[in-house]
């Protein structure tokens, strides 16, 4: 289910949010917290700088730990199954996420390949911008059509992936264990993933079942996008000032 824009919230609405985004987000930059530089910081980091060998447990724990607190993980998550209400759609598009994000993990640790963390969590930020105004009906008011719902998640699986093994890179892991490392790291992951989506889908589900649910399901999505560009933003001039250093 999705919106059309034939009700109060047009699409040109829509449209003039975002340009309003575009002037007035730059301007709070300054303020952002650094709590938004989601990644693997502080003890965790340096357990993860310092082990030596196989430590299966704590790549678990930690792998899980990420996503259960990733809250740009989280807000796309919560986009993707805002309106799927049949168990086997929640299943095809959090496994088709999964599975993207698990190609890009496991990928860019094991061969090395990294770009600016900053720059793949600014698409980050885009994705969960994305997924807000697809719910919106956004796609289908402007282009005619709706993009390939299922492509679109597996994609953005792919680069969220990709943000998560830069982190991993920046902080120089032991070669020595680090293949059965990333494994148990991305089992964790995918735990914590089915962990945080429980607890969404019984939220929910429950808002679902209120009156308020049709009422309020809108705006909803219009602070979603607004959190997404929020991310967007923050990261993109943090990739800007890295670039410029």
């Amino acid at each position: 289910m999705t919106f059309s824009t034939g009700g109060s919230l047009t699409a040109y609405r829509i449209l003039r949010l975002a340009f309003v985004l575009l002037l007035v987000l730059p301007i709070s930059l300054s303020i952002i917290s650094e709590a938004l530089a989601h990644g693997v910081s502080g003890g965790d980091a340096e357990f993860l700088a310092s082990a030596q060998g196989m430590h299966l447990g704590a790549y678990f724990y930690l792998g899980a730990k990420h996503m259960v607190t990733g809250y740009d993980h989280l807000l796309f998550l919560v986009g993707v199954v805002f309106f799927l209400s049949r168990f086997r759609d929640v299943v095809i598009f959090v496994s088709l996420f999964s599975l993207g994000h698990s190609i890009t993990l496991l990928l860019g640790v094991l061969s090395g390949i990294t770009i600016s963390s900053y720059l793949v969590d600014a698409i980050i930020g885009l994705s969960v911008v994305y997924k807000a105004l697809d719910n919106l009906g956004f796609f289908e008011a402007t282009l005619g059509f709706v993009p390939n719902q299922k492509m679109a998640v597996f994609g953005f699986g792919l680069v969220h992936g990709f943000g998560l093994s830069t982190k991993l890179q920046d902080i120089a892991l032991s070669p020595d264990g680090l293949v059965p490392n990333m494994l148990a790291f991305n089992v964790g992951v995918e735990v914590g993933q089915v962990v945080a989506l429980a607890a969404i889908l019984i939220l929910m589900n429950a808002w679902r079942g209120t009156k308020s649910f049709e009422r309020h399901a809108r705006a909803a999505n219009i602070v979603l996008m607004m959190l997404g560009f929020v991310l967007f933003f923050y990261q993109a001039f943090g990739f800007y000032l890295e670039m410029n250093a």
